[in-house]
């Protein structure tokens, strides 16, 4: 089951280079939610708008994105309708249910991309703070090569740990903090998808996908403020994210 939302004429504010508007924007918002104890993330207040609302408006802000595909619970597809026609985005969005695991979910919404996108960015939901030109930066790097991802550098030390005892130190040196967007070929996407689908493999990370096709995955450094909302006090930290962005640029 899926429904389209068609942008009415509005004044939001919008990139005004589309010259290249080659990529969908996918957009994850399927999860369970099980360390939210009980709030719906996504439709949590964020400032003065919503989580929802403030990652649908980075991404209508990026001049490469030509449409958006939301993927929710089948049991909030209708608000997830009303939100979108209510905030009259200047960007075609396209709503469908989510499977029982994120690579199932992300199937669903690829499904609905249109022919004449050539990549897409499949984006975690419940990471409203991406900057509008981190995002146009891994698509450009996705250009290039094919498959990318936003990362960040991993600031602690970290330690490899079985049954309670430390049995390594990699060097962090080597090690990023994966984030989304992760932006891939289109072609490229269904190629790693059908191959996932016929070893019967599931993964949590679409960049996996590629990587078991054998194929490189290029990491574009983001922003420590891109967090994901897992648990009730990541909404503290984002709202003092986004007061720090807000007073920083003009998002």
């Amino acid at each position: 089951m899926h429904c389209s939302v068609h942008a009415a004429a509005t004044a939001f504010p919008v990139w005004t280079d589309r010259m290249k508007q080659d990529t969908a924007a996918l957009l994850v918002c399927a999860g369970s939610a099980s360390r939210m104890g009980g709030i719906n993330k996504i439709l949590h207040p964020l400032g003065d708008s919503s989580v929802l609302l403030t990652v649908l408006n980075r991404f209508c802000r990026c001049g490469s994105i030509s449409e958006i595909i939301l993927v929710c619970k089948g049991s909030e597809t209708a608000l997830f309708q009303e939100t979108v026609q209510a905030a009259r985005l200047p960007l075609p969005v396209r709503i469908t249910e989510g499977g029982s695991t994120r690579q199932e979910s992300v199937r669903n919404g690829f499904s609905l991309i249109s022919q004449s996108c050539e990549f897409a960015a499949i984006h975690d939901g419940a990471r409203p703070l991406v900057r509008p030109s981190d995002i146009e930066r891994v698509i450009a790097d996705a250009r290039r090569t094919g498959a990318a991802a936003l990362g960040v550098p991993v600031k602690d030390t970290v330690k490899a740990v079985q049954n309670g005892i430390i049995t390594a130190t990699p060097d962090r040196a080597s090690l990023y903090l994966t984030q989304t967007p992760q932006v891939f070929s289109c072609a490229l996407y269904r190629q790693a998808a059908a191959l996932a689908e016929e070893q019967g493999r599931d993964y949590t990370d679409d960049c996996q996908l590629i990587e078991a096709l054998g194929k490189q995955v290029t990491m574009t450094p983001g922003d420590y403020a891109n967090i994901k909302l897992t648990t009730p006090e990541d909404f503290a930290v984002a709202e003092a994210l986004l007061a720090m962005q807000r007073k920083d640029e003009s998002i």
